[in-house]
């Protein structure tokens, strides 16, 4: 199964940057950059973002990771 990118997960659940940043507790910046950026995501919002989205940690493509 081909990975995919924090924001299609987010995507496919109908979230928002803004709504996926407040169920975390971060700034809507934070999502914009791990979602344009190769900031690194820390484990526990990699974790969160999982939780809130229905994927697993192994789905989600990680902000430099290659495909």
């Amino acid at each position: 199964m081909a990975k995919i990118p924090i924001a299609a997960a987010r995507v496919a659940r109908g979230l928002t940057q803004k709504d996926l940043a407040d169920k975390l507790g971060v700034s809507s910046q934070l999502v914009w950059e791990w979602e344009n950026t190769n900031k690194p995501i820390k484990p526990v919002y990699l974790y969160a973002v999982c939780h809130v989205t229905g994927f697993s940690p192994d789905d989600i493509l990680l902000p430099g990771e290659l495909n």
